[in-house]
């Protein structure tokens, strides 16, 4: 999730406007609201100092605002938090051991969230029981959705069989 997004997130989620918080922050009249939809829709980027204000006000690490780094643990955490935010990641104990799920009250099964997680789910059994190899799994992740043969999102057409139909298409119509 870009920074604009979690600031409209933790913004509302503290019931302020666009106006209260650039008042907070120090912008003065009109400009506290044409900064903050600035900032939201990353027409501008705040600086680290902000950022850090920002936090403040909304009491969390600055880490829950800026685009996580997953190269590291804590970005990693971060964006999973982000995760639960927009599509209701869970973080549950099942048999002992901690697992990440869907809410099923926000990705409803069918959907094209849990469609998708139906598939890597798939495609991660098939390697487990070595009907595929670890080479032919990381393919199917890496090229993904191009080589996902679960559902919807294998029938798209390549671009060039896209472009062969109209043309042809086409020449009927003449």
């Amino acid at each position: 999730m870009a920074i604009g997004q979690r600031i409209k997130y933790f913004r509302n989620r503290k019931g302020l406007t666009q106006k209260q918080l650039g008042e907070r922050l120090g912008f003065l009249g009109k400009t506290s609201d044409v900064r903050m939809a600035q900032y939201e829709s990353e027409a501008r980027v705040p600086k680290h100092d902000l950022v850090k204000e920002m936090a403040d006000i909304f009491d969390v690490s600055t880490h829950a605002l800026t685009v996580p780094d997953i190269d590291t643990y804590i970005g990693l955490m971060h964006t999973l938090f982000a995760l639960e935010d927009m599509y209701g990641l869970k973080i549950s104990r099942i048999d002992g051991k901690v697992c990440l799920q869907l809410d099923p009250s926000i990705s409803a099964p069918g959907s094209s969230l849990d469609t998708m997680f139906q598939a890597w789910q798939q495609q991660a059994a098939r390697l487990e029981s070595g009907e595929i190899t670890k080479e032919e799994y990381d393919q199917w992740r890496y090229q993904y959705p191009e080589l996902d043969t679960y559902q919807q999102w294998g029938k798209v057409p390549s671009e060039e069989l896209d472009k062969f139909i109209k043309k042809e298409l086409k020449k009927k119509d003449r």
